[in-house]
């Protein structure tokens, strides 16, 4: 939820904080580009501690850095605690996706990657359309401070709820040696065709997400206020969409699934791109199949780079699939805000430039979706 707000409150941010496209890219890829930092460094050490214990620290060290972005009155200190809010953003991810590998056997692993990715859904379905709301009728700030509140509850939930994650420990101790552990993990030709093809994933898309909101209201004809349609909508949606993926992910395997999803994300792709004016009801037509199709590709990725992963390996390689996750987002984000451009009346040119690079990216996926499952697949 923290890291979706900021794309509704962008037309917000920009006016506001007096910020052209280029500069709030940047805003949008120092969080990506710390926590793919923080990830790498990850790799390192987050196998030598229960999952529960590492998950928990940097959850609460990110509730402070989201509270620092409501309280930031200025563009440079708003990207200071962005950057300090994905420092501890990028290991959570990671930790999230390890004990789900840790607690489901492969067979299982697509519908419970399926419903952690409708937590996202539900993030658009109830947090952003709140924090938009209480962005437009009072301060952009005061949706950061809404999240850092609810973010306070989960915490208090995942206490309780979170088993300690220890099973990983034993096979650790036997990889200390950082050096040697990246050496062992990057050994496994299957490891680095699942790390190429995460930044891939990744790069195409969020090469359009960062500018989908200021596109519908500066080209399309949307109303800032209305911004949380395009989240209700889609995010609504894919509450059900993303479980249902995870199913045929297990009935069908990850990588026909998700050839399928990415031939199909072409047509909301290509026309959310390149849209005209038109009415409410036909933009969140394609802005929903776009959430569910092209957001839905990470359901069978994520799945297929799970299930190519050694077990012994599965938190270092995971919190280094999350760096480079993260950092192929970023500089996605940062070389968009490079392309597109604001003209005299407001409205941004380039944004169908992006929408064809999403395509071309997402075919090169498929070709090495195709080749991870011919590697075969980890133990368990």
């Amino acid at each position: 939820m923290d890291f979706m707000i900021l794309m509704p409150l962008a037309p917000q941010l920009m006016r506001k904080l007096s910020i052209s496209p280029a500069q709030f890219s940047l805003l949008v890829a120092s969080y990506s580009v710390a926590a793919g930092l923080a990830s790498f460094s990850g790799t390192f050490f987050v196998d030598r501690f229960s999952r529960k214990i590492m998950l928990l620290s940097c959850y609460a060290g990110f509730i402070i850095g989201t509270i620092l972005c409501g309280l930031a009155p200025n563009y440079q200190l708003l990207l200071t605690a962005r950057i300090f809010t994905g420092l501890l953003g990028g290991i959570i991810g990671s930790q999230v996706l390890s004990i789900v590998a840790d607690n489901f056997r492969p067979e299982h692993r697509g519908k419970a990657t399926g419903m952690v990715m409708a937590g996202f859904s539900a993030a658009s379905v109830l947090g952003v359309p709140v924090g938009l709301y209480l962005g437009t009728v009072y301060k952009w700030q005061m949706a950061f401070f809404a999240i850092a509140i609810f973010a306070s509850l989960v915490f208090l939930v995942a206490f309780r709820v979170l088993p300690r994650g220890i099973r990983h420990l034993v096979a650790a101790r036997k990889n200390e040696k950082n050096l040697r552990l990246l050496r062992e993990i990057l050994s496994f030709p299957r490891h680095r065709l699942a790390l190429l093809f995460t930044m891939l994933v990744a790069f195409s898309h969020f090469t359009m997400i960062p500018f989908l909101s200021p596109y519908m209201v500066a080209n399309v004809g949307f109303k800032e206020i209305e911004l949380s349609y395009i989240y209700m909508a889609g995010g609504g949606i894919t509450l059900f969409t993303g479980p249902f993926i995870g199913r045929l992910v297990d009935r069908f395997g990850a990588s026909r699934v998700f050839t399928v999803l990415v031939f199909i994300s072409f047509i909301p792709q290509f026309c959310i791109s390149h849209m005209p004016p038109v009415s409410i009801l036909v933009a969140l037509i394609f802005t929903s199949l776009f959430f569910i199709f092209s957001g839905g590709r990470f359901v069978p990725s994520q799945t297929l780079t799970m299930n190519s992963v050694e077990p012994r390996y599965r938190g270092g390689f995971m919190s280094l699939n999350s760096s480079l996750m993260q950092l192929s987002s970023g500089l996605a984000g940062y070389l968009a805000g490079i392309v597109i451009t604001k003209m005299p009346d407001g409205k941004l040119m380039n944004y169908g430039t992006l929408g064809i690079s999403t395509m071309f990216f997402s075919l090169m996926t498929i070709l090495v979706a195709t080749r991870i499952g011919r590697k075969g697949k980890s133990a368990v």
